[in-house]
């Protein structure tokens, strides 16, 4: 039984340059992915970049101790990235930390003070009668009295902003259709009234049916022509005009706004508000399992709301599109703009259309917000300039780069030869951290903090703590007489064992800091992670195979001076050696212990 796994064992040791070319070929490969994807440096934190960082803290409303759950967070979440990407900062960053906590990262360039009057007021929901909208982008022109909007006619925004497919219609297709839609053939008022999507543009004035039969006074031109000349100039192809369409714009006065279905983005000029947001007391997204029109979202009103919501959709019905619509406006941009066909009354309507249940329940929550028993409050505001967070990454960098040549010092003089070893892995390890931290920024949003430069800093220890297990392994082998061959073979099974169980506990203690952490904190767990990770590869694919090929060199085999693997001055005991016994009866008897 012993030789076959001695056979196993010297085919093992007979190709170490597979493991060292696989790491090689990994380093390679996710070197060129850095570089491919134009970032080829890691993303930085608030306290190194520079920037503003708000700590949000989530509080119940009284009578309502169970507002603050995961649905409502990511909301909240959802509804502030808008905000603060309005802002016109790409790299902003939203995201809950623990249960009731949350973190907006604003990089530096940004009005802080307008930063955190955007993340700290309630989000604003309106229901308002769209009067023009059309593709924006597509014409620079906006629609004439006696045309229809242009762009508008063939594709329509969806009922949920990430719906890329075709809603379902209940108007006619005919373009010399009666300004009245046609009523629901299903008798169901409340479920067939709204639908996600319009009917087909007909040749019909958009802006004529709009203007009311009074003769308007001068000053109401006056205002009406700049909101007309505004709608005409804004293009939401732009994420500056985006971000500024009806901006500061009052309830009772019409405006303009943008909203995007899929990858298209369309301009509104919008009514009056019709309909508070606050006054929607529910919101849900349901599957039709009797209408087989699949996701829904149904919603229902307070008794203020329902009356309202019957006035609008009675006037609404008997418009032609788009004036049959009406926008739901979030935070100024339009989300969703579904036709009606009939006056809703009774305070419930459902929306309806080809929703997968995502998008479904999406637009619910951005509904549900309007009114949801949920505020917060600010926990903390920090501000960090450009040039201290270049002193703290400065300071860091020297801290790594002295604990590194203090490391390599040691190495130096107590392991001498070998110590070329440690080096080189831990050059291999450094590259593997680099790389992956640079592809973790625009993958995960990964930003390197100043503890996550402590975390890197730390991990040099620990890697260089796992050779020096598997050298002393090898030195204890050559102490007990063997030549360096089999002492790096024999010493590696039990060196490895060592170093699984260090680097498993080491694991395991940023894991558990990083669960039960927020903030900062969290960044050094996942870099001392990440580094504990790269550990175990750089050992068991660059460390153990160079070591086998370079017990192979004289300069080592034969145990020079300098080589750190000198028998003499590690005080070797003699070869072992076996003494044959002569077979027959003079041998004499066999001591148990000896067989």
């Amino acid at each position: 039984m012993a030789a076959p796994k001695r056979g196993r064992s010297a085919s093992a040791q007979s190709k170490p340059g597979r493991s060292l070319a696989l790491i090689l070929i990994a380093i390679v490969a996710l070197t060129g992915g850095m570089f491919a994807s134009g970032h080829t440096t890691p993303r930085l934190g608030i306290d190194l970049a520079g920037g503003t960082s708000i700590t949000l803290t989530a509080v119940n409303q009284p009578g309502q101790p169970n507002a603050i759950n995961k649905a409502n967070m990511d909301t909240a979440v959802d509804i502030m990235n808008r905000r603060v990407n309005g802002l016109g900062v790409s790299e902003t960053e939203v995201q809950t930390q623990g249960d009731r906590n949350i973190i907006v990262n604003i990089p530096r360039g940004t009005n802080s003070k307008e930063a955190q009057q955007q993340v700290g007021t309630t989000a604003k929901l309106y229901f308002r009668p769209v009067l023009q909208q059309e593709v924006s982008g597509a014409s620079g022109r906006s629609p004439s009295p006696g045309a229809s909007p242009s762009g508008s006619s063939s594709t329509k925004p969806s009922a949920s902003p990430a719906s890329g497919s075709t809603p379902k219609a209940k108007a006619s297709s005919s373009a010399t259709q009666s300004p009245k839609a046609t009523p629901t053939s299903q008798g169901r008022a409340v479920t067939d009234a709204l639908k996600a999507g319009s009917t087909p543009s007909p040749s019909a004035s958009a802006s004529s049916s709009a203007k009311p039969s009074a003769t308007p006074s001068p000053g109401a031109s006056s205002a009406a022509a700049d909101l007309q000349a505004r709608y005409a100039a804004l293009d939401c192809s732009k994420p500056a005009e985006q971000a500024g369409a009806g901006k500061d714009a009052k309830p009772g006065e019409p405006t303009v706004a943008c909203g995007q279905d899929g990858k298209v983005w369309s301009k509104f000029l919008l009514g009056p508000v019709a309909v508070d947001g606050q006054e929607v007391k529910k919101a849900q997204a349901a599957f039709d399992t009797q209408g087989a029109s699949g996701w829904q979202v149904q919603m229902t009103f307070n008794s203020k709301g329902s009356s309202k919501f019957a006035d609008i959709t009675g006037q609404l019905a008997q418009k032609t599109t788009p004036q049959n619509e009406f926008a739901i406006v979030l935070d100024d941009q339009v989300v969703s703009h579904p036709y009606v066909q009939t006056a809703i009354t009774g305070g419930n309507a459902e929306i309806s259309g080809r929703f997968t249940q995502q998008e479904a329940q999406s637009l619910a929550n951005m509904l549900s917000y309007g009114a949801l028993p949920l505020t917060f409050k600010e926990s903390s505001v920090t501000t960090v300039t450009a040039a201290l967070g270049g002193e703290q990454l400065q300071a860091g960098l020297i801290a790594g780069a002295i604990g590194l040549a203090l490391v390599i010092i040691y190495l130096v003089l107590y392991y001498r030869g070998l110590s070329l070893v440690a080096v080189a892995s831990l050059s291999v390890s450094a590259v593997l951290t680099y790389v992956i931290m640079a592809l973790l920024g625009p993958t995960i949003h990964f930003a390197l903090n100043l503890p996550a430069v402590c975390g890197a800093i730390v991990a040099i220890g620990i890697t260089a703590d796992s050779f020096i297990v598997y050298f002393e392994r090898i030195r204890d082998e050559i102490r007990e007489g063997r030549t360096l061959r089999p002492a790096v073979e024999r010493a590696w099974p039990r060196a490895r064992r060592t170093i699984l169980v260090s680097d498993f506990v080491s694991f395991l203690a940023a894991a558990v800091l990083f669960i039960v952490t927020v903030g900062k904190v969290q960044g050094f767990a996942f870099t001392l992670g990440l580094t504990t990770l790269l550990d175990v590869v750089v050992v068991f694919l660059f460390t153990k195979p160079l070591m086998t090929i370079l017990a192979r060199r004289k300069f080592f085999a034969n145990g020079h001076k300098w080589s750190g693997l000198d028998p003499k001055s590690l005080g070797a005991k003699p070869p072992l050696r076996r003494i044959r016994r002569p077979a027959g009866p003079t041998a004499g008897p066999v001591d148990p212990k000896e067989a």
